[in-house]
């Protein structure tokens, strides 16, 4: 039976010599009924055309061609491979995330959290030595209480201390304002002192009762933080602490311009307002790390405030 065209309606019949295709490749002889073979016309068998080149076959394959799938596959692999990454600029943009997340926690720890402040004296020697780098935790006195026997650091706004120089600019004073900006370094834009917090708001204190002891609301203190170097002198006093103030005292005795020795200024007190923040832990040297007591303890038997 003859072929047809899709795009025609007129039979097509294409002649092929029995056997061999045009590249001389053996064929086999497919039977069709009703057409004499060539050349046999007793035989009542001819050979099928050879569809051409541009036909297709089932099974979506072009007779000379690949497959459509493979050729698919063919063009994928031809993508050209993504440009190698230079492994030193993949180091140096971890190294610059790193530090840029470094420096945002560290300004938002120091703003919110806590402050680093360096000991320049000997007033609070032997809980705290010269030169020792401390943090304060900046939720005290707000929005936590402030407890006797804390040590705290306040502003210098009575003037308890002398003027101090403006220091000269170097050529890395811009970089040591920017760690201080973010609070890697102290800051000693300001005056400030450390003490520690004997008496709160309505605390009756009285040196020395006849042991030669402070008494809190009557209650005598065993002031274990008291440098054991020293015996400390007897300044006398009798003060009752008004309210948003404290009374504040040296570890040092006798090397500490405290409360005791600025009676004449406020009274004494220092504001509650001007409180930064309770030191929560010396952060150096090293060897003296850890975090700084209160010593409930020892006022554990006061009574409130009357």
């Amino acid at each position: 039976m003859p072929e047809t065209d899709p795009g025609t309606s007129e039979p097509q019949q294409t002649a092929a010599r029995p056997g061999r295709h045009a590249s001389g490749e053996p064929v086999s002889a497919v039977a069709v009924p009703g057409d004499p073979a060539p050349g046999n016309p007793d035989s009542g068998v001819s050979v099928s055309a050879v569809p051409a080149s541009s036909e297709r076959v089932p099974g979506g394959h072009v007779p000379g061609g690949a497959p459509a799938g493979e050729t698919a596959a063919a063009g994928e692999g031809r993508k050209k491979p993504a440009p190698a990454r230079n492994p030193f600029l993949l180091w140096l943009k971890e190294i610059a995330t790193v530090v840029v997340i470094a420096v945002v926690l560290s300004f938002l720890i120091k703003t919110f959290l806590f402050r680093a402040f360096y000991i320049p004296s000997e007033s609070m020697v032997s809980t705290l030595d010269i030169n020792d780098r401390i943090f304060v935790n900046l939720l005290v006195p707000e929005p936590f209480a402030l407890e006797r026997g804390d040590v705290v650091v306040f502003k210098d706004t009575k003037g308890w201390l002398p003027p101090t120089p403006q220091k000269a600019d170097g050529p890395f004073t811009f970089i040591e304002d920017g760690l201080t900006f973010v609070g890697l370094l102290p800051d000693n834009s300001e005056q400030h002192l450390v003490k520690r917090v004997i008496g709160l708001p309505g605390d009756h204190v009285i040196c020395c009762d006849a042991d030669g002891k402070l008494t809190v609301n009557g209650a005598p203190l065993d002031e274990k933080y008291v440098n054991p170097a020293e015996v400390p002198l007897v300044r006398n006093f009798d003060v009752v602490v008004p309210t948003g103030k404290v009374w504040v005292m040296g570890d040092n005795r006798n090397h500490s311009a405290d409360s005791r020795a600025h009676t004449d200024s406020n009274g004494g007190f220092v504001d509650i307002a001007d409180i930064e923040g309770k030191a929560a832990v010396i952060a150096w040297p090293v060897n003296r790390w850890g975090a700084l007591d209160n010593y409930p303890d020892v006022f554990k038997n006061v009574p409130p405030a009357g």
